[in-house]
């Protein structure tokens, strides 16, 4: 949540700018960004929570509207990426039974889920009737 107040600070800021600059090419970066971060702010409060789950399985909000994942064909996992010199985990769910099968996946971050993405696949998995 705190990534979401900040970015609604920072779209405000930028609003704010737009009145003080005076020059055309830095009014219109500014509002360009303050656009960028109160749309960001928008669908940060929208989708939240992304993720939940129940006996049923888990489900998952998207722009497009939300997705059932089942528990039975359901695949938990955690993928950690290097990218630029950083690691960035991230939860995949993943519903493809074989490689014919395209399922479902899922990959949720961190900024998507409010938590750690290892935090968050531990406390599925306890969830899980399978287990």
């Amino acid at each position: 949540m705190t990534e979401t107040a900040l970015s609604a600070a920072m779209g405000l800021l930028f609003a704010a700018g737009v009145a003080v600059v005076v020059d055309a090419p830095g009014r219109i970066l500014l509002g360009l960004g303050a656009a960028l971060f109160l749309a960001q702010t928008a669908r940060d409060l929208v989708l939240r929570p992304r993720l939940s789950a129940g006996p049923d399985g888990v489900r998952v909000r998207r722009v497009a509207g939300g997705v059932h994942l089942p528990w039975g064909p359901l695949r938990i996992g955690v993928r950690e990426t290097r990218r630029l010199g950083l690691r960035t985990p991230t939860l995949e769910l993943d519903t493809a039974s074989g490689p014919d099968d395209e399922g479902v996946l899922v990959v949720l971050g961190r900024r998507d889920l409010g938590a750690d993405p290892a935090a968050v696949a531990r406390r599925l998995r306890e969830l899980d009737p399978r287990a």
